[in-house]
């Protein structure tokens, strides 16, 4: 375990904290990923800062949680754990995927923490309600029943097949933590509550501004194998527009916006191009301290 266990009430969360002094950079993972997903990033802009990266209840080396994943107490959790370790206020916060919608909730339930925020190529509040009638009918790999790669995992067969199973799901100098860490019995049942459970998030988050909180929307620049998930080219496209479209309206969020896109990145761009992330946080560091 590269980090600590904090206790957070009732179960621990894993915290790996790097760097010193502030503000802290608080990083917050897409669904199902784990802390090692930013070690690239986190590495980088912990010679500027310190940095938090941590898995969420349930996640890698956290404790499973008993209380229901919403947004609620998924960023109560986290405040409440980097109080516990001291992090220096205030904080700015990078939220990848599903995460930037925890980063944003975050950001509104504490606002006088918060310095900046990034968002990975994160979930806008409305892709599934606009995204659902040209999903309809169809099964990706992210939408199955968590029984069903528990049971593989279970099996051994998960690990046998890792490269065909785990392809632009899990990079590949991750995929032996994700066997040997990630994928326990909590993780699959984890990922699904969270969500089941995520439009209550966008239910928050919806509507509401940041005023002129530093924000950098960092777009990936390359469109996802839509066919790879069993989804023809036209709905693929479509959607592509529709994921698109959504980053650049997060643009509205925040009076100080700036859009960055990642010519060179799909999805992962934390992966991908870490540069462009660490060059967007820096950027939001520094308007952060010159804030009025």
């Amino acid at each position: 375990m590269p980090g600590t266990l904090v206790d957070v009430g009732g179960h621990r969360l894993h915290l790996v904290r790097e760097g010193s002094g502030g503000p802290t950079v608080v990083l917050e993972s897409g669904s199902g990923e784990a802390a090692s997903s930013w070690t690239a990033v986190a590495g980088e802009l912990a010679r500027d800062t310190t940095v938090v990266r941590y898995d969420r209840a349930g996640y890698a080396w956290s404790e499973p949680a008993d209380g229901p994943r919403t947004g609620e107490e998924i960023t109560a959790e986290l405040h409440a754990a980097l109080d516990r370790v001291g992090a220096p206020k205030p904080y700015v916060l990078v939220g990848h995927s599903m995460g930037g919608l925890y980063a944003r909730q975050f950001a509104q339930r504490y606002p006088g923490d918060v310095a900046g925020l990034v968002l990975v190529d994160a979930r806008p509040e409305d892709d599934a309600r606009r995204t659902a009638p040209l999903l309809e009918g169809v099964t990706t790999a992210t939408s199955l029943p968590p029984w069903i790669p528990a049971t593989l995992k279970t099996l051994g067969l998960l690990r046998a097949a890792d490269d065909t199973l785990l392809q632009g799901l899990v990079p590949p100098d991750q995929r032996r933590e994700f066997l040997d860490v990630t994928a326990s019995p909590s993780y699959f049942g984890t990922k699904q509550r969270e969500a089941d459970l995520i439009g209550r998030t966008e239910d928050a988050v919806r509507g509401r501004h940041l005023g002129d909180l530093p924000l950098r929307v960092v777009a990936r620049g390359l469109p996802q194998d839509y066919a790879a998930a069993g989804i023809d080219t036209t709905t693929g496209a479509e959607l592509e527009k529709i994921w698109q479209d959504g980053q650049r309206r997060m643009l509205r969020l925040s009076t100080r916006s700036r859009l960055v896109v990642a010519g060179r990145s799909g999805h992962l761009v934390p992966h991908e191009q870490p540069g462009v992330v660490v060059a967007a946080v820096r950027e939001v560091l520094t308007e952060g301290t010159t804030r009025p």
